[in-house]
């Protein structure tokens, strides 16, 4: 049988190949098309349960087989599930472009009785009917037409974008001399080395994966070795890369992308795409947007001044570099890191084995959230990929005997070929009240990483070691799990992260960054790999001392991304070059200018393959609710430093419970009784003006 048509609770990943996609899909979309049909007849009774117990229960079967097909796709990239997953985006892309400007459906949504739904379905309604709206389904005619071949081709040029990131990264190798490879810590150089003679090359391969890359951007002695590697990574899949590499060039995806965008909004009436994408999120207006990163670039523009003066000064006097490169600012800032705290990444990653790591995680989410999380059993991937349960935990049931199932998680965190880059939380089904079989459905996600794997050392691989780094990314992620996992909304559509303003989603996951910052967090969750010694106190001293070690530089880097990514949705003529206006964009905000050639927008998958399109600013907005969330537990703590558990209910359930089912504002307003502030974020990152601190005060 397919297992893309096997009804079992989760997607038999060990099983599905390439050639089990196309015959499934078509059969699948076969189905929803019969669905759409049954419940778009005019007989049929414009009634949420009856509706969905036809339609529902057949797209959000597409829905899973569709979404375990691009997991694999993102996961374990292969020529042939390449062609397969190629070969049928266009034709999902086409049923749901059309489901969601049916204007027969459309119909339905509009007469149902308001009275006859529950809180939770009146909101799915809601939404509904706006994304019929910025779905097309108001359009007629030619321009009917013109939408779904916009929707269509702008899938297979997303796509196309993100292949040739994946490959203009995976295809890149530099071999190293021992004499070229100075200062680069012991375990990446081993992995290196294990990685050249696996291909009977001399020296050390070093590739643009981050595991690898930024190990050598900050601590390879060879200035000439860092250019080579940084300008590798900044032209990938661009015009300047290097001639065997050109044809992964996103150059003029970039520009088509844009036009189609353009046309799209301009075809529902507004006035440039940044609108059309902020319809659905809380921000009113992209010039309300654009206001709040300048004001926030102007508060963090002279922290960000000093950090670049202290970079320039140490290079001067401490390491002769008169004229630092782009390339040598990673490397003199950790030199000046070490100096100045007594601190390095390299001396803590020792101290985070991943199990270790994990551990401290489910211990602080099972303290506060009361849940239990244990291991459990899937079909998967790949060797490397664990897969975990969470339950309620029994005494908060109130069930003696053993705790409900609340959800469930696959961990992926090891880097390798064929995994596109970064980390990102994905849903594999979720929580619903089942219209056809009125049984729960629990939650499930994906938690995806790329971190260096463990060494094997005597034929024994060792546990993968995380930089602090690292597991602040861990925890982002299972924050974003969390949201998902956790929901008690009943409808799908708003359950978990559905649903939720695309400017909010980023509040779970930032906020559980803050823990790892927590004295009484980390000694949970460290042991040293070699003798199970916990991290020192005075090492975490060093560690937190320099936490906000260039937050200015930092936070001016994220908001030239999303101020570029604003201006481009909104102020950008598509036909024009874009590094014209990331040059500009530098200019106003940046206070180091990378050099020209450099093509950083070329592999800003976000905005061009991701969800994050006139969005990215959700990141810097989620930060303040994050932050201003997480002021809550710092008031709230117990004399001890522990996190109070009776804030963490509040929290559970105010945000990760409430899911989508009622506006991100009235969720935060629910937690905090109040809307959120800045100043716990200025403060968080070292920015906070004595006028901050006195109005907090």
């Amino acid at each position: 049988m397919n297992p893309l048509l096997d009804n079992a609770p989760l997607p038999a990943f060990d099983r599905i190949t390439a050639a089990d996609v196309g015959p499934a899909i078509e059969e699948l979309l076969a189905q929803a098309q019969t669905a759409l049909e049954t419940v778009a007849d005019p007989a049929y009774p414009p009634q949420w349960d009856r509706m969905a117990a036809v339609l529902d229960v057949a797209t959000e079967r597409l829905g899973r087989a569709w979404g375990a097909v691009s997991h694999l796709n993102s996961v374990a990239d292969s020529p042939e599930l390449r062609a397969a997953y190629n070969a049928s985006l266009p034709k999902v892309t086409e049923f749901w472009t059309r489901l969601g400007a049916d204007e027969r459906l459309y119909a339905k949504y509009k007469s149902m009785a308001e009275e006859q739904l529950d809180a939770e379905q009146r909101q799915a309604r809601s939404n509904a009917l706006r994304d019929f709206v910025l779905g097309g389904a108001e359009l007629t005619g030619a321009a009917r037409e013109r939408f779904a071949a916009i929707q269509e081709r702008q899938a297979e040029l997303s796509q196309k974008f993100s292949e040739n990131a994946l490959d203009a990264t995976d295809k890149f190798a530099y071999y190293a001399s021992a004499d070229e490879v100075r200062g680069i810590p012991a375990d990446v150089l081993e992995a290196a080395r294990a990685a050249a003679q696996a291909e009977h090359r001399e020296g050390y391969r070093l590739t643009l994966k981050m595991p690898c890359y930024l190990p050598v951007m900050q601590f390879a002695d060879s200035s000439a070795l860092r250019e080579t590697l940084y300008r590798a990574y900044a032209t990938r899949a661009s015009d300047q890369a290097p001639e065997p590499l050109r044809v992964h060039d996103n150059s003029a995806l970039i520009q088509e992308i844009l036009a189609l965008r353009q046309e799209e909004a301009a075809l529902l009436g507004f006035a440039n795409f940044g609108e059309l994408s902020l319809a659905p999120k809380m921000a009113d207006s992209p010039d309300k947007v654009i206001a709040f990163l300048r004001d926030l670039a102007a508060r963090a523009r002279p922290y960000a001044e000093q950090d670049l003066a202290d970079l320039r000064q140490f290079a001067r006097e401490h390491l002769r570099l008169d004229d630092p490169q782009p390339w040598d600012l990673p490397y003199i800032s950790e030199k000046l890191k070490e100096a100045r705290y007594a601190y390095s990444e390299q001396e803590v990653k020792p101290y985070f084995p991943l199990p270790t790591v994990l551990a401290g995680l489910f211990k602080i989410v099972e303290t506060l959230f009361d849940v239990v999380i244990r291991p459990d059993l899937a079909p998967v991937w790949h060797p490397g990929v664990q897969f975990y349960r969470i339950e309620e935990r029994p005494d908060a049931a109130g069930d003696t005997t053993g705790g409900r199932l609340v959800g469930q998680f696959y961990l992926d965190p090891g880097a390798r070929a064929g995994k596109r880059g970064g980390a990102w939380m994905d849903d594999v089904r979720s929580r619903w009240l089942r219209p056809d079989t009125r049984t729960l459905q629990t939650p499930v996600a994906h938690l995806v990483c790329n971190f260096a794997e463990g060494l094997v050392v005597d034929g024994v691989r060792k546990p993968a070691l995380l930089t602090h780094d690292d597991v602040i990314t861990l925890f982002h992620e299972f924050g974003h799990g969390l949201h998902h996992m956790l929901t008690q909304v009943n409808e799908r559509q708003v359950s978990g992260i559905s649903g939720v303003e695309w400017d909010a989603v980023e509040l779970p996951s930032q906020f559980m960054e803050n823990f790892c910052w927590e004295w009484n967090v980390l000694r949970h969750m460290t042991a040293h790999v070699d003798t199970g010694a916990p991290l020192p106190r005075p090492l975490y001293d060093k560690m937190l001392a320099a936490r906000n070690f260039q937050s200015g530089m930092q936070t001016l880097r994220q908001i030239e991304f999303a101020l570029f990514d604003m201006l481009l949705h909104t102020a950008h003529d598509p036909a024009r070059d874009v590094m014209e206006l990331l040059h500009a964009v530098r200019q106003e905000v940046a206070v180091v200018q990378p050099p020209a050639w450099s093509r950083t927008a070329h592999t800003f998958s976000h905005i061009f393959a991701g969800g994050y399109a006139a969005g990215y600013y959700s990141y810097k907005w989620a930060e303040v609710l994050s932050a201003d969330a997480y002021a809550a537990f710092e008031e709230s703590a117990r004399p001890d430093g522990d996190p109070d558990p009776e804030t963490g209910r509040k929290y559970k359930q105010a945000i990760l419970e409430a899911g989508g089912s009622r506006p991100a504002m009235e969720s935060f307003k629910a937690f905090r009784g109040r809307e959120p502030q800045l100043d716990a974020l200025l403060r968080h990152q070292g920015m906070a003006t004595p006028a901050d601190v006195q109005r907090k005060a």
